[in-house]
């Protein structure tokens, strides 16, 4: 299937699942709760998304369902929120988002070959589950990161509902560090592109912020969603203790998921990765050396 046809297979795969979440937010039954509605609407697209996965024989059909439904999520609950809240810290939230979302969507366009090729990460986990791979499929490979992305959208859903609270300056922080994350993600993605355009056989990745960082792109991500839970911290500073449990839970993601199989699939395909290993820090950087 060529590159132009995946993407419009992908597309419809994704109008669809809009659609389905939409009909449940707006034709369903009302849970009373706000976050209930946009969770539950968020697992039905999930799970359209997982029907076309399997369709294709493709969980890659998924990849993009980490940054297109964010800001999907963040428009609704302000739309449904109370007409008293603040619209400037909800134009900075929903900024934020869209301008992270439309970055890291683009990323995935931009490097997406076409239905052809499944992420490889995706394929070691349905065949690590055995005869359980549809279950490992669907809750590890599509309702696990739903979730995970969720719940590190509750501080944004406290922030565009929440009453009473002016801008202050937490939220001019959180638009900074915000706006620092995604433009960390770019340079680091640019990088990574030009370096995979004209790397040689077995040469690794250590120069510009990968001198400092493995993982830069990685580092920027969680910087992200430790940006969010300050926009909510910014609204309601009494519950600073879980508004932050989403970012953290994006760390342990990447420290104990994400990154031990990239190094590990770096390490068996080219053994020189060691010498990066050894020199430079797996996520918070430090001057090359």
């Amino acid at each position: 299937m060529s590159r132009s046809r995946s993407l419009a297979h992908v597309l419809l795969a994704y109008v669809v699942a809009i659609a389905v979440g939409a009909a449940w937010l707006y034709a369903g039954p009302d849970t009373s709760y706000l976050w209930l509605d946009g969770l539950i609407a968020d697992v039905l697209a999930t799970l359209v998304i997982f029907g076309f996965s399997r369709a294709h024989h493709n969980s890659s059909f998924y990849d993009a369902y980490w940054s297109v439904i964010p800001p999907l999520l963040a428009v609704y609950w302000w739309s449904e929120s109370t007409p008293d809240v603040n619209d400037l810290r909800n134009w900075l939230v929903v900024g934020v988002i869209l301008v992270w979302a439309v970055r890291l969507t683009a990323n995935w366009v931009y490097t997406f070959p076409g239905l052809h090729h499944e992420d490889w990460r995706y394929a070691e986990v349905r065949a690590n589950a055995g005869r359980f791979e549809l279950v490992a499929d669907l809750v590890g490979i599509h309702l696990v990161p739903t979730l995970q992305v969720f719940l590190g959208m509750v501080p944004v859903y406290v922030a565009v509902t929440q009453v009473g609270r002016d801008v202050s300056w937490i939220d001019w922080l959180a638009v900074v560090v915000g706006l620092a994350a995604v433009a960390l993600e770019l340079g680091a993605d640019t990088q990574m592109h030009r370096f995979v355009r004209t790397r040689q056989p077995g040469q690794v990745m250590d120069q510009g912020l990968w001198a400092w960082s493995r993982h830069p792109n990685y580092l920027g991500e969680i910087t992200f969603w430790f940006a969010l839970g300050l926009f909510g911290l910014a609204a309601s500073p009494s519950d600073w203790w879980w508004l932050f449990v989403g970012a953290v839970a994006m760390v342990l993601l990447f420290l104990f998921v994400s990154i031990p199989m990239m190094e590990k699939r770096s390490l068996e395909r080219r053994p020189s990765y060691q010498d990066v290993v050894d020199r430079i820090p797996v996520l918070l950087p430090r001057p090359p050396r």
